[in-house]
C-alpha cells in the first residue's frame, strides 16, 4: 500500500503524541487542585461534582537501563483508570516520583567511579523522558525524589516522631480498642507525677535520677531503640543487609558476596507493638485475599502458652535448684505437653553455655547424640560454628535433614516430671519465638524424624484416626491420650477442650501462662553505607541520644571523598563495618544548641544511614502537598484526599470504620509484604500522634501481573542477550535458536536485566507509537495475571487505531469523513451496549475486555455504508480516550472541539437501548427441554403460554393433554402433562 499523507503510521502517531504531550504540559491539564496550601483552589475543588480520587503506583527505582516494557504495565493501567474517572467529573490526583536512595545506586557508582547522585539523577532523566513519552496524565508539579533534601527532611522528621513516641497499651483508641502511640513527653509526665511507677523502686523520683538513668528508662520504651542485634553482615559490601537482600545460598543478592550473622548495634523500629492492629485491620481494606494472607503469615500471630521447663545440669541433679534458669518455650499445642520427650535450642540461645557440662559426656548419653565429639563442649562448639555459616533460609529449608547435637544438659517435663535431653539444632532460630522448642515427635513429623534418627522416645498424646498405620506422626485432631498426672487429666478431650483445661492449670502451678506470639520481628533500620538518609540523632559524651530539633532539619548527607565499602577481607565474618560517613569527622562532630536550656554542647552524629525502605514508606503523603514547607502535609489536604469515608470497604465486618487511604494503589506482589507492612506501620504511628485522619495508607490495593518474554541460555547455563539470538529451524523442522553461531535453549521469564531479555519502550514508540503500545499492554489479558510479550502481535492494536482513524479522517486529504446522519436502530443498540459494558470494564480494571468491546464496535462502524455518523464517532473517540489518549485528543480536535476531552463527559448508555428485542424462551415438558422459542422481550404471560402450547415439539410430548402450565415470561415455560 502506497504511503498517503494522513495515514496513521508510527511517524504520524509520534508527531501527534509529542504535540499533545507538550500541550498538556503547557496547559497544566492534569494539575489537580487542593483545598488548602500553596495550590489551594477551593473553586476548582468545588467544580468536580463527582468528588475526588487518589490513584497511585508503587514508587519506581531509577535504573541505569531505564524502563523495559514490563514496567509501564501498572502505570498505564492506573492512567486509564484515572482518565476514566476524570471524565466522570472527579478531581483526580495521579502522580509519580522516584525512590532514589539505596544500595544499587551506590554500588553502581563505586564500580564506575562516579558519585551516586550524578548517576541517579541521570537515570531519573532517562526514566522521566520515557514516562512522558508514554502520555501518562500525571500532575507533574507533584513529582518527588527521595534524594532531595526538602523531601528527606520530612523522612527525618517522621523518624523523630517515631523516636519520640512510645506505645501505651492502655490508651483508648477511636475504634474502641486500646493501645496507641503517644508522645514520649506524656510518659515523662507520668513518671514525674507518680502516675506510673519507676522501674527501680528505690524511693527516688523522676527528677532525682541522673540523665543517663532517665535516658535508659525512656530508651527502653521508645518506638525506635538503639540495641545490639543479630544481623546479616556482608563484609564484601561493607553493610548490613535485610533478609530479602540475601540469597538462599547465604550470599548478597547484589555482588554475590558471603553474608554472615553478626551482632552489631542497630536502630530498631518496634513494629511488633503494632502486630495485632496490622493483622486485624487487614479486614478493613480492599486488598486481594492472597496479599492479606501473605501479610498475616508474615505477622504470624499464634495463640498458645509459654511454658517453663526446669533445667538440670546432669542426669543426677534432680530435683532442680529453684534458682536455676528454666527453658521457656512458646507452644500452640500445650495440650501435647505430656508427649514432650526432648527439647531443642537454637545455637545462639544464651542457655546453651549454661547447659554444657565440663568434662566428658554425662551418664545416659547415647552414641547418636554426640556427633562423634569427645565432649559436649567440643560437639556444641563445632555445631555452632557450622550453623553460623548458614542463613536462616538454609537452616529452615524444606526437605533439609534436621541435625543437632546433645548439649549434655537435661530439662524436666513440667507435667510429667520426666527428665528429657536438651539438644542444640540449627533448624530452631533465635529470632522466632523464644529460640527453644519442646519436641513432641508423635504429633509433629519434623520432631518424629529427629526422634527416629537420634533414638529418642515417642509418646502419643492424640489418638490417631482410623487408618493411620503408626509409622509417622499424627498431626490431625483427635481425643487426648496418655495425658494425665495425679492432678489433671486431658484424656478423652478434643484439642480445644484440652487446651482450655491445661493452660489454667499451668498458670495455677506457676509453670506457664496463656500467651500470644508473633513471627514478626522488630525492624532493623540502619545500614553501614553512604547513599541513604542520615539519621537526625545526636549523641552526647554519655551516649545519650537526642533528636535533632525540627528547625535544624534536614541533616544533609555530606559529600565524602570515599564512599566505597571498607571490606578488609570480604570472606571474614569478624571484619568490622566502617560506615563511609565516619570518614568525615568534621561532619560527625558537631557543636549545637538543642534548645533544651543547656546551651551549646558537643555531640557526635550517627554514621549509619536509613535503609531504602525509609523514603518509600510515606511518599504517597508528600504527593498531596509537596510544596508545603511548614508541615508534612496540610491536614485539610490529607483529609480531603485520604480521609475516611462514610461507608467501609465492601466485605468489611459489620460496624467497621472506614480506614481511609489511597483510593487505588497498584504495584507488584513482590512488594506486597514488606513495603506495604512498613508503610502501614509508619502511617498508624502518624495517625496515633494526630498527624493524619486516615489510619491505613492504601484503602484499595491491586497487584498487577508480570510481562514475560523469551530468555535464552547457552551451554554453560548463562543467559545471553535475547536480541542477539537468531531463530531458525532444525533438521526436523522444529524451531531452533542460536547465539553467535552456538545453539541456545529458550525459556520464558519475567522481563528484566537478569534474564537479558529486556525490550525498551523506546523501541515501541519508534515502531508503533505510544498509543499502540498502551493498547497492546492493556489488551494482553487480565491485569492481575502474568502474560507473554510478543512484539509481532503489537500490529493488532495498531490496526485497530488505524481503522478508528480512517472512520474519522480521510487518509488522502485529512478531511473529516463523518456524517451528520442519524444512527440506525441496530447501530444505536450496539453503541449503547458497548458504552454500558465499557463503563463497567473501566470501573473494574477490566481493560482487556473493554478493548475487545471497542474493537467490535469499531469494526461495526467500519462496515457502515455512507460513513460513520458523528454521534457514533464522537462516542467511540471518548471511550477510547482513557486507553489511547493522544489519537483520541487529535480526533476530538478534528471533530471540531476546541477543549481537551480529558474532562469531557464519558458517554452514558440509554437504558432503553440495553433491553434485548428478543430473548430465547426455553419450553420444558416434565422438566425436560422440548423446544426453544425466540420471543419479544416484553411478551405477556398469556401470549407466551399460547406460543409454547402451539409448538409442534411440545404437542408431540403431550399425548394425554395438559394438566398445568407454569409461565416465567419471557425466558421459561414449564408444561406438566395430564
Amino acid at each position: 500500500m502506497s504511503e498517503t499523507p494522513y495515514r496513521y503510521t508510527a511517524e504520524l502517531a509520534g508527531r501527534i503524541e509529542v504535540a499533545w504531550q507538550d500541550r498538556w504540559a503547557e496547559r497544566g491539564t492534569y494539575h489537580a487542585p487542593n483545598p488548602a496550601g500553596p495550590w489551594a483552589d477551593p473553586e476548582g475543588v468545588a467544580a468536580h461534582p463527582g468528588g475526588h480520587l487518589l490513584v497511585l503506583d508503587m514508587f519506581p527505582y531509577p535504573s541505569g537501563a531505564g524502563l523495559h516494557v514490563g514496567h509501564p504495565l501498572g502505570y498505564i493501567a492506573t492512567d486509564v483508570y484515572a482518565r476514566y474517572h476524570r471524565m466522570l467529573g472527579k478531581n483526580v490526583l495521579h502522580c509519580l516520583g522516584y525512590d532514589a536512595f539505596g544500595l544499587p545506586a551506590e554500588q553502581y557508582a563505586v564500580q564506575t567511579g562516579q558519585h551516586p547522585r550524578k548517576t541517579t539523577e541521570e537515570n531519573i532523566t532517562i526514566m522521566a523522558r520515557q514516562l512522558r513519552r508514554l502520555g501518562l496524565g500525571h500532575d507533574d508539579r507533584r513529582s518527588i525524589r527521595t534524594i532531595d533534601p526538602e523531601y528527606y527532611r520530612w523522612t527525618q522528621w517522621i523518624f523523630l516522631q517515631i523516636f519520640n513516641s512510645w506505645y501505651d497499651h492502655d490508651a483508648p483508641r477511636e475504634d474502641g480498642g486500646t493501645g496507641r502511640a503517644r508522645p514520649i513527653e506524656d510518659l515523662v509526665e507520668q513518671y514525674r507525677s507518680g502516675a506510673r511507677a519507676l522501674p527501680a523502686d528505690d524511693g527516688r523520683g523522676w527528677d532525682d535520677l541522673s540523665d543517663v538513668e532517665r535516658a535508659g528508662i525512656l530508651d527502653s520504651q521508645r518506638l525506635v531503640q538503639s540495641v545490639r542485634a543479630t544481623v546479616n553482615w556482608c563484609p564484601g559490601l561493607g553493610t548490613v543487609l535485610a533478609n530479602e537482600e540475601v540469597t538462599n545460598e547465604g550470599r548478597s543478592d547484589r555482588g554475590n558476596f558471603p553474608v554472615f550473622k553478626r551482632e552489631l548495634r542497630q536502630w530498631v523500629m518496634r513494629i511488633t507493638e503494632y502486630a495485632d492492629r496490622l493483622a486485624d485491620d487487614l479486614d478493613r481494606v480492599d486488598w486481594p485475599e492472597k496479599v492479606k494472607t501473605m501479610q498475616r503469615n508474615w505477622i504470624g500471630r499464634s495463640q498458645g502458652a509459654r511454658v517453663t521447663f526446669p533445667v538440670a545440669r546432669t542426669a543426677d541433679d534432680l530435683p532442680v535448684d529453684p534458682g536455676t534458669p528454666g527453658i521457656e518455650v512458646f507452644t500452640t499445642r500445650p495440650d501435647t505437653l505430656f508427649g514432650a520427650t526432648f527439647m531443642v535450642l537454637a545455637p545462639e540461645h544464651p542457655l546453651v553455655d549454661t547447659l554444657v557440662p565440663e568434662g566428658g559426656w554425662p551418664e545416659g548419653t547415647r552414641d547418636a547424640w554426640t556427633g562423634g565429639a569427645a565432649t559436649p563442649a567440643e560437639a556444641v562448639a563445632a555445631y555452632r560454628s557450622a550453623a553460623a555459616a548458614r542463613t536462616d533460609l538454609e537452616r529452615q529449608a524444606e526437605g533439609r535433614t534436621k541435625t543437632g547435637v546433645f548439649t549434655g544438659g537435661w530439662a524436666t517435663n513440667p507435667v510429667t516430671g520426666t527428665r528429657i535431653p536438651v539438644f542444640v539444632a540449627d533448624y530452631v532460630l533465635m529470632g522466632y519465638g523464644t529460640g527453644a522448642i519442646m519436641a513432641v515427635p508423635a504429633q509433629d513429623q519434623r520432631d518424629w524424624d529427629f526422634a527416629t534418627a537420634y533414638d529418642l522416645p515417642i509418646i502419643r498424646t492424640v489418638q490417631p484416626s482410623e487408618g493411620h498405620d503408626g509409622s509417622t506422626a499424627f498431626t490431625g485432631d483427635g481425643p487426648a491420650v496418655n495425658s494425665s498426672n495425679d492432678e489433671i487429666s486431658l484424656d478423652g478431650l478434643g484439642v480445644a477442650e484440652a487446651k482450655a483445661r491445661i493452660i489454667p492449670w499451668l498458670e495455677e502451678k506457676g509453670l506457664g501462662e496463656g500467651a500470644v506470639t508473633y513471627k514478626l520481628r522488630d525492624w532493623l533500620f540502619a545500614r553501614q553505607r553512604y547513599w541513604g538518609e542520615p539519621f537526625p540523632v545526636l549523641f552526647d559524651d554519655d551516649g545519650i541520644a537526642y533528636g535533632v530539633p525540627d528547625d535544624q532539619l534536614p541533616v544533609l548527607l555530606p559529600d565524602v571523598p570515599d564512599y566505597s565499602p571498607k571490606t578488609y577481607d570480604p570472606d571474614d565474618a569478624d571484619s568490622e563495618p566502617e560506615p563511609p560517613l565516619a570518614r568525615d569527622q568534621d561532619w560527625v562532630t558537631v557543636e549545637t544548641d538543642l534548645g533544651d536550656g543547656r546551651g551549646v554542647r558537643r555531640f557526635r552524629r550517627d554514621t549509619n544511614v536509613m535503609p531504602q525502605w525509609a523514603g518509600s514508606c510515606w511518599y504517597y503523603l508528600r504527593y498531596l502537598d509537596p510544596e508545603n514547607g511548614a508541615a508534612l502535609v496540610d491536614p485539610e489536604n490529607e483529609s480531603y484526599w485520604m480521609g475516611p469515608r462514610e461507608q467501609p470497604v465492601e466485605g468489611a465486618p459489620a460496624g467497621t470504620r472506614d480506614p481511609g487511604g489511597v483510593d487505588l494503589y497498584v504495584g507488584g506482589v513482590e512488594h506486597a509484604v514488606l513495603h506495604l507492612l512498613y508503610a502501614r506501620f509508619w502511617h498508624k504511628v502518624l495517625h496515633d500522634l494526630g498527624h493524619l485522619s486516615s489510619d491505613e495508607p492504601f484503602r484499595t490495593y491491586f497487584s498487577q501481573g508480570y510481562i514475560q518474554a523469551p530468555a535464552f541460555l547457552d551451554r554453560r547455563g548463562q543467559y545471553v542477550e535475547a536480541k542477539e539470538v537468531q531463530e531458525g529451524l532444525d533438521d526436523d523442522g522444529h524451531p531452533a535458536f542460536t547465539w553467535q553461531g552456538e545453539p541456545v535453549t529458550r525459556e520464558f521469564g519475567k522481563i528484566g536485566k537478569s534474564l537479558k531479555n529486556m525490550v525498551s519502550p523506546d523501541e515501541m514508540y519508534a515502531e508503533f507509537g505510544a498509543d499502540t503500545f498502551r493498547l497492546y499492554e492493556m489488551g494482553l489479558g487480565p491485569l492481575e495475571q502474568s502474560k507473554p510479550w510478543d512484539t509481532r502481535a503489537v500490529v493488532g492494536p495498531q490496526r485497530f487505531l488505524q481503522r478508528l482513524w480512517r472512520n474519522v479522517v480521510d487518509e488522502e486529504t485529512g478531511a473529516l469523513v463523518v456524517t451528520d446522519s442519524p444512527l440506525d436502530d441496530a447501530t444505536s443498540r450496539v453503541l449503547h451496549r458497548t458504552i454500558d459494558a465499557v463503563r463497567t470494564d473501566y470501573a473494574g480494571l477490566g481493560f482487556n475486555t473493554a478493548i475487545a468491546r471497542l474493537t467490535e464496535l469499531n469494526n461495526a462502524l467500519t462496515k457502515l455504508d455512507g460513513g460513520v455518523p458523528r454521534e457514533a464517532a464522537e462516542a467511540i473517540v471518548l471511550m477510547v480516550a482513557p486507553l489511547a489518549p493522544h489519537i483520541a485528543e487529535e480526533l476530538w480536535s478534528r471533530l471540531g472541539h476546541e477543549e481537551s476531552l480529558v474532562h469531557a463527559p464519558f458517554p452514558v448508555a440509554d437504558p432503553a437501548l440495553l433491553v434485548d428485542d428478543t430473548v430465547t424462551c426455553v419450553v420444558q415438558v416434565k422438566g425436560k427441554v422440548k423446544d426453544r422459542l425466540e420471543v419479544p422481550s416484553d411478551i405477556t404471560e398469556d401470549a407466551l403460554r399460547e406460543l409454547a402450547l402451539a409448538s409442534e415439539k411440545v404437542q408431540a410430548a403431550l399425548p394425554g393433554g395438559v394438566r398445568t402450565v407454569i409461565v416465567r415470561a419471557p425466558k421459561l415455560v414449564n408444561v406438566v402433562p395430564a
